[in-house]
């Protein structure tokens, strides 16, 4: 017996020296995949064509050729995405532009257009749930012709100098590369872009070199942080580029087109200007820093990640205002476009902080000449800052907005305010948040119960009641 046990004992250690046991031999197969298209939309019903489920995207790189001369560009960019269901299908925005193939994990995949949004991506292996994986997608034509919805849509234009950029909001990416467009996937982003020499492009993020061959210009630039596919830009043309770096070594690239005039002071004080709102809000959260200084009329200037681009009236306070974005806005993004407040009423009331600090203006006395002039304005009151409905974000947040913010802030004091300033962009770094989270926020930094006073000031379309109107020192 006990001779029988030895060797039953050495037999095992033989097993185990192999790499096996008994239970190792029969290893457990992986769970059945049950494979389901991913949903083509991402759900802000405000916008129900926009993103797409069944994945999350984790980066772009997106690669592409543009030839002023005819204005045709050629992309070839990889989406690299996390599968959170059995995928047998997944879709993706590009708007207009042709499709010429696609690759899932370096194996051709079918797809299809739909919408004139949708491109509908079938591998050809099933995608497991929890698995990543790479989408490849070579595509081109005019970004130029794709239509657009106008206003802040602006999509892909030509510039004055024969060059080109890209800005708008809420669709921009979707005009020059395939994405899941919509602010609750954020991803990491670069760009290699090849231009005939002469040509300088301007992207996200931090510079990662440049190289000329065979009259082509490539140029790569790559922003590490999380990024709304709406953030995201290029711009190609004869920019003057200036260098300089904050006092932690973060790069400041500043790219003037033609002709743009009047952008020396907002530029050269940019430093400042982060500085100023780092005392506000907490450390610079971008990797890099700087502006896209277009010689265009366009009616907006935005927030693009990092170096945010400017309309040819651009001045200062614009400045401020989207550099304040990238506490609100950029590195904190909305949940959904019915939270536009928590960018755009912050990142407005950061000018009324500025002219407080710098020019010592009395901003109490500033709220009531407004309250004044609008009081009987049924227009100005009307406009809801939250929930405000589709196609409606944009009418309040920068006159109203400012105002209930300043109303805000003499309801809680200032300790409680600057806590919410600092907080909540230390709360949702990189990420995205709510309305309602911002509401929980600020009752708990105050203490004190506000549904009547955000019910009166962001809910409502009339003026607000006098208890909320003139709050603290405003009674004066």
């Amino acid at each position: 017996m006990r001779r029988r046990g030895i060797a039953l004992l050495a037999g095992c250690v033989v097993m185990l020296a192999a790499g096996c046991t008994a239970a190792d031999s029969h290893p457990t197969p992986p769970p059945p995949l049950h494979p389901v298209p991913g949903a083509a939309t991402a759900g802000d019903p405000y916008y129900p064509d926009d993103g797409n489920g069944g994945y999350d995207a984790l980066d772009y790189h997106v690669d592409v050729g543009y030839d002023p001369a005819n204005g045709k560009l050629d992309g070839d960019t990889t989406v690299t995405a996390k599968a959170t269901q059995d995928l047998n299908r997944f879709s993706l925005d590009l708007r207009g532009l042709d499709v010429r193939g696609v690759d899932v994990e370096g194996k051709p995949a079918t797809f299809t257009r739909e919408k004139g949004v949708k491109l509908v991506v079938t591998p050809a292996e099933p995608l497991r749930s929890g698995s990543t994986f790479r989408v490849r997608v070579r595509y081109g034509g005019d970004p130029s012709a794709t239509p657009h919805g106008g206003g802040s849509e602006n999509g892909w234009q030509r510039s004055k100098d024969g060059g080109a950029y890209m800005v708008g909001e809420p669709h921009s990416a979707a005009f020059w590369y395939p994405v899941n467009e919509t602010p609750r996937d954020k991803a990491t982003f670069s760009v290699t872009a090849h231009v005939p020499d002469g040509w300088t492009v301007i992207s996200n993020g931090r510079e990662q070199g440049s190289s000329s061959a065979g009259g082509k210009t490539t140029t790569s630039w790559a922003e590490p942080n999380p990024i709304a596919s709406y953030l995201t830009t290029i711009a190609i043309g004869k920019f003057t580029v200036d260098r300089m770096a904050l006092p932690d070594g973060t790069p400041i690239v500043n790219a003037y087109a033609p002709e743009s005039g009047g952008h020396g002071e907002p530029s050269i004080r940019l430093p400042e200007i982060i500085a100023f709102l780092a005392g506000k809000f907490g450390p610079y959260p971008q990797s890099a820093a700087g502006g896209i200084f277009l010689n265009e009329d366009i009616h907006f200037s935005l927030e693009t990640q990092g170096r945010p681009t400017y309309a040819k009236w651009a001045e200062l306070l614009t400045v401020v205002h989207e550099t304040a974005h990238q506490w609100f806005g950029d590195s904190v993004s909305l949940n959904s476009w019915s939270d536009i407040c928590l960018n755009e009423c912050v990142a407005s009331y950061a000018q009324w902080l500025w002219a407080e600090a710098k020019d010592n203006q009395n901003l109490d006395e500033r709220y009531r000449t407004a309250v004044e002039i609008f009081g009987n304005s049924t227009d100005f009151w009307t406009s809801k800052l939250v929930d405000m409905g589709s196609g409606h974000e944009f009418q309040g947040v920068y006159g109203k907005g400012i105002l209930a913010v300043h109303a805000l802030r003499r309801k809680i004091g200032d300790d409680a305010f600057n806590r919410v300033l600092r907080e909540w962009p230390d709360a949702h770094r990189h990420a995205n948040a709510s309305w309602a989270e911002f509401e929980a926020l600020v009752g708990k930094a105050s203490g004190q119960d506000l549904r009547a006073f955000f019910d009166d000031w962001f809910r409502g379309t009339k003026k607000p009641a006098d208890e909320n109107l003139y709050p603290g020192s405003l009674k004066g």
